[in-house]
This record gives structure tokens, C-alpha cells and sequence, in this order.
């Protein structure tokens, strides 16, 4: 006779103990109304272009002028570019060039760096403007800082200042990278020597922030020069684009010590080949 109670004390236990979990699981089920997080949109870009078929020939012929007096297969392989090694072509992909001519060396190069945001409260364009925002900081530059009524220095058009406008003129000069002390971005220190060259200090146009190229973009000027060797200088033209970060480099190097590379040129092509790639990308 007490085996039974004992049967009924088991299934009472187990009832109690279903009731247990339902009341959990309704508790759960009652949660449901609490705030969830969306996640952010994706970036535009998937993809990347192929970098070495991204610059047009007829481009490539007008920055690298060395390669126009090549034999055919040697031309042929200035102009195919060598592809830059990544470990993740979906993410980073690039591209260089270089031509020799008798009285200077053009080189060139590009990278497209598709950037994605693995926190789902971060957008991909927002982790890209990060990047962005670094390499402008790295090179002494910030579009924040930057007043708004200087339009002439953040147009992108080239154009010099009137001598003596604002006391503050000098204060306005961009500063080097950090840890840069071969040479500062500031013009005047690409002074021609003695003996005269093709751009002098006055011709020299200031590393600025650009308008009207993708979301966000600057250029950057610096010429350096080691010892007695000619001087060399190199215009690097950085942009956004949604969730894809853009670098031009182009740069030239004379042949004669007595020869200054000119700025106005070299940022007007540097320019010219970043605004064509913000047309490929919104292909």
C-alpha cells in the first residue's frame, strides 16, 4: 500500500517540474518585446576592381612619358604594371609602374582597400572613414580643422595665396607625418638650388584637403631630397568612397641635381587619375 503514494509523490514531482520549465520558457517568450539591435547597412562594394587594367592606357602613356620611346615589348610590359601581393584580393588589391627617361624617373602606383566591419553596430562605411581618417591624421592634415572659409585651400584647384593675406598664413601650413624628418609638406621647403630648375617654392602648391572627390579626400605633397642626390617628390591623393579607401602615388625623381620637380603637375595628374578611379568604382 505504500508503493502507490510513492508512484503518485513521482508523478507529482515530474508535473511540477514541467510546469517549472513552462514558466521559464513563457518568461523567456516575454522578453520578446525588449529593444533589439539593427544591424548596420553593408558597405556598396562587394568587389574591387582589377587595379592593373583600372588606369587607361591613354593615362598611362600621359604620366609615364619614359615609356613612349620603348621598344613594343618593353612598353608593352611598363604599361602591364605589376600587381601588388595581398593576402586577400577581395579586400586589398594594387598596382605599380615606373618609366625611365634621360632626364627623369615617373613611378606610379594605386590600392584599393575595401574595408569591412565586423561589429553589427559599425557600418562599413563608418569603419572605412576610420581608415580614411587615419592616413589623413598620418599625414598632418584633418578635414575638421579645417576653416571653412579657406575655400581656395580645400578646393583642389591649384592657385596660390596673395602674398601677405592674414598674419596667420603660416600657421595654416600643413604639417609632415609623424616621424617623417626627411622633409615637411610645408612648399618651402622644396626650394630650387643654385642653378636654376622647372618649379621653384612659389610654384609649389600646399598638401590640402580636396572637395568634390568621393566622401572624403586630401592630397599630399613631399618632396624629399638625401645628400647631393636630385630631389624627389612624390604627390599622394587618398579618397573614400563608401567602404572603399583609394591611394594614388605618383612621383618623380630628375635626373639632373639642379632639377626640381614640378608640383603643379604632378598634383594636377595625381588628381586627374584619383577623380577617373571614383568613376570606375561608380561604375
Amino acid at each position: 500500500m505504500a508503493y502507490v503514494p510513492g508512484v503518485a509523490l513521482l508523478a507529482a514531482l515530474v508535473v511540477g517540474c514541467s510546469a517549472g520549465s513552462d514558466s521559464n520558457a513563457n518568461g523567456a517568450d516575454s522578453k520578446a518585446g525588449s529593444p533589439t539591435v539593427t544591424p548596420a547597412p553593408p558597405g556598396k562594394y562587394e568587389t574591387l576592381p582589377a587595379p592593373c587594367r583600372a588606369v587607361p592606357r591613354g593615362m598611362l602613356k600621359d604620366l609615364l612619358p619614359g615609356a613612349a620611346g620603348l621598344p613594343g615589348d618593353q612598353q608593352e610590359k611598363v604599361f602591364r604594371g605589376s600587381a601588388s601581393v595581398t593576402y586577400d584580393t577581395d579586400r586589398k588589391v594594387g598596382c605599380s609602374w615606373k618609366s625611365d627617361a634621360p632626364n627623369a624617373t615617373r613611378s606610379l602606383s594605386i590600392d584599393f582597400e575595401r574595408v569591412v566591419s565586423y561589429d553589427p553596430a559599425v557600418s562599413d562605411d563608418d569603419r572605412a572613414d576610420t581608415v580614411y581618417a587615419k592616413k589623413e591624421k598620418a599625414a598632418g592634415l584633418s578635414s575638421s580643422a579645417t576653416p571653412g572659409p579657406d575655400a581656395e585651400k580645400n578646393s583642389g584647384t591649384p592657385g596660390e595665396k596673395e602674398k601677405g593675406k592674414g598674419k596667420g598664413a603660416d600657421a595654416e601650413k600643413p604639417e609632415a607625418p609623424a616621424g617623417d624628418t626627411t622633409a615637411s609638406a610645408d612648399p618651402s621647403s622644396s626650394s630650387s638650388p643654385s642653378g636654376g630648375g622647372s618649379a621653384g617654392p612659389e610654384d609649389a602648391l600646399p598638401s590640402r584637403v580636396l572637395d568634390n572627390l568621393g566622401d572624403a579626400a586630401f592630397l599630399h605633397d613631399l618632396p624629399t631630397r638625401a645628400g647631393s642626390t636630385a630631389q624627389h617628390r612624390t604627390v599622394s591623393v587618398v579618397f573614400r568612397t563608401s567602404n572603399v579607401v583609394v591611394t594614388v602615388r605618383y612621383a618623380e625623381q630628375p635626373a639632373l641635381v639642379t632639377q626640381v620637380p614640378d608640383s603643379k603637375e604632378l598634383q594636377e595628374k595625381a588628381q586627374a587619375l584619383a577623380r577617373k578611379l571614383a568613376e570606375t568604382l561608380s561604375e
